[in-house]
């Protein structure tokens, strides 16, 4: 079996492969950014490379091909500046985390007073202690000597977890984490005062393997070493992120003694290296949904060696920590009026009521709004078209306000209100014929429909970045009416069961990039929300973020985390009759 040479342009980086392997994992194994929505079986198409060969390029899809040659290929989608969203609506707490030290300072040990040193530090302390780990009284005596006899002792609840010399009381820190199936936003947080010093973000390195939870489930369940490869690509990236956060607020890794983790029940499965296989098929059954504390060490997260890692609570198989720490920052269980939650991410969570009642539900939703199913589809980075109105003017705004490359989730929203409201597609989401329209504004716009590939197709604009024009076909109008249909025939179903009208609700939150970013009367326009709650909804931001400060701040506020995830009844849709019925009759627009 022969060996071929690889080279990857324009960064020259160069490998030699064996005969018959997959370009696909030549490139993830070799640490190059690049992402395969769809984890590689050729769904997608949105991993397009060149290939150069005797001056040609073949544009193809790099999920598809088999090394059998010297080969040049040409990566031009990678890198690009992502917006991520790490602001949310933030409330006050009492700081009393988890994590504390506490200093003390002993008596000089003498002849008249030889009682042992761990005696001398309990007493000199004054509080409550359960335990003591043994690190600490294997350090203990080099530590306070050291120290003159003062020390800090560092507790996890009563028990003391590690021991430093002198005074350190001014240097506790801990960083909360959302770990999102897309992004990682780490918050770097001064846990006596409360204080955020600085936010860090970047993509789920995951995205290698499939930008939804089904391929990456699929990925770490049939591969030997899949578990392990996407719970380092996460371990490694949050290790980067807690670095850099220390490093630019003149800390130190080590300064950290705490990290609160908040994601979907898959994210948690793939961090902890929990198999989520049974995820994945009903009934959808995941290995754990308690809290959990680990020792830092034991995952792989590089922080204070005494440190701690504390996952929020899980909901269900699809209703993972993320969707706790969002109705934490919300406040849902202090709810006195009914109160809708909906977080659009690759999955789209829902939450409905008040202090005294709960539901929550999941739907899939992701793909059309995060763009890996549209045909010029994008996630929100430079080069997406995130707004667009179209009248007697027409006008789009671009991420990066540079020449458009795609559209994001945000952009397909108001394109296609947009397009309803001047009858260029009518309300069972047919883009019609130029010759159909009798809109006098639709008219004007005529001349931009066309047949691309064989599909009836909306042109967007033609100068774009790609050489090739920004488009939204009739296929990307169904992917959008199924995503929001489910999202529609969730919250009916969570109406029907707490026995609730749509009048009933007096607030919508939406949290997350997709509904800080989407404009509330396109939704409505559309039926994603209810066009009766258009006066009603609000942004919340990165919400999940937020609930994960929180619980790094408060025990108090951990323990409603805790108390919530038992609170929130979960329903699954499929089990639920009306449910069909609901998702078709909120198909059309």
């Amino acid at each position: 079996m022969g060996k071929h040479l690889v080279k990857f342009i324009p960064d020259n980086i160069e490998v030699m492969v064996e005969d018959n392997v997959k370009l696909k994992d030549v490139i993830v194994q070799n640490g190059i950014k690049f992402e395969f929505p769809c984890g590689g079986v050729g769904k997608c198409k949105k991993c397009t490379v060149d290939i150069i060969k005797n001056d040609r390029r073949i544009n193809t899809l790099a999920c598809q091909v088999i090394v059998k040659e010297d080969l040049v290929v040409e990566i031009t989608r990678k890198d690009k500046n992502y917006s991520i969203l790490d602001k949310g609506k933030e409330r006050k707490v009492d700081v009393q985390p988890v994590i504390r030290k506490v200093k003390v300072k002993t008596p000089n040990p003498s002849l008249e007073d030889n009682r042992d040193d761990w005696s001398r530090v309990k007493e000199s302390l004054g509080i409550e202690i359960t335990g003591v780990k043994l690190n600490v009284l294997q350090e203990l005596p080099e530590k306070i000597r050291d120290g003159n006899f003062e020390a800090t002792l560092i507790f996890y609840g009563d028990e003391a977890i590690a021991v430093e010399s002198k005074d350190t009381t001014e240097r506790l820190l801990g960083m909360a984490f959302d770990i999102g199936t897309t992004t990682l936003v780490g918050y770097l947080m001064d846990l006596n005062t409360g204080k955020e010093l600085t936010h860090v973000s970047s993509l789920n390195p995951q995205t290698k393997y499939g930008a939804d939870v089904i391929s990456r489930i699929i990925y770490a369940s049939q591969t030997k070493e899949g578990l392990k490869n996407l719970h380092e690509e996460v371990a490694v990236e949050m290790n980067n992120l807690i670095k850099k956060a220390a490093e630019d607020t003149g800390y130190r890794p080590e300064d950290i003694y705490a990290v609160t983790v908040a994601g979907n029940t898959t994210m948690h499965h793939l961090f902890f290296k929990i198999l989520p296989r049974y995820l994945a098929s009903a009934p959808y059954v995941p290995v754990v949904k308690d809290s959990l504390t680990v020792d830092a060490s034991e995952i792989g997260i590089k922080i204070n060696p005494a440190g701690k890692v504390i996952a929020l609570p899980n909901i269900a198989g699809f209703v993972g920590a993320d969707t706790v720490a969002a109705a934490l920052a919300a406040e849902m269980d202090r709810a006195e009026e009914l109160k809708l939650l909906i977080d659009i991410g690759t999955n789209g969570e829902i939450v409905l009521g008040t202090k005294d009642r709960l539901f929550a539900c999941s739907t899939a939703a992701g793909p059309a709004f995060e763009g890996a199913h549209i045909s010029c589809g994008m996630r929100g980075a430079t080069g997406a078209i995130d707004h667009i109105t179209i009248g007697e003017d027409y006008k789009y705004t671009v991420i990066g306000d540079t020449m458009p490359a795609g559209i994001c989730g945000s952009g397909l929203l108001d394109a296609v209100a947009e397009l309803l409201k001047i009858g260029i597609v009518d309300k069972k989401g047919r883009i019609l014929r130029p010759e159909q329209i009798t809109d006098e504004i639709g008219m004007l716009y005529k001349d931009r429909i066309r047949n691309i590939n064989g599909i009836m197709s909306f042109i967007l604009e033609n100068e774009t970045s790609t050489g090739k024009p920004v488009y939204i076909n009739q296929k990307d109008i169904r992917e959008l009416q199924l995503a929001k249909g489910a999202i529609a025939a969730g919250i009916q179903v969570l109406l029907t069961l707490y026995g609730a009208k749509v009048e009933d609700i007096k607030e919508v939150l939406l949290a997350g990039a997709f509904g800080n970013y989407l404009k509330p009367e396109s939704a409505c326009k559309i039926g994603l929300i209810p066009r009766e709650l258009e006066g009603k909804i609000k942004g919340i931001g990165n919400a999940a973020g937020v609930g994960a400060k929180l619980a790094l701040l408060s025990k108090h506020e951990l323990e409603r985390a805790n108390q919530l995830s038992k609170k929130i009844k979960y329903v699954e849709l499929s089990a639920v009759k009306e449910f069909n019925s609901f998702f078709a009759n909120n198909i059309g627009f």
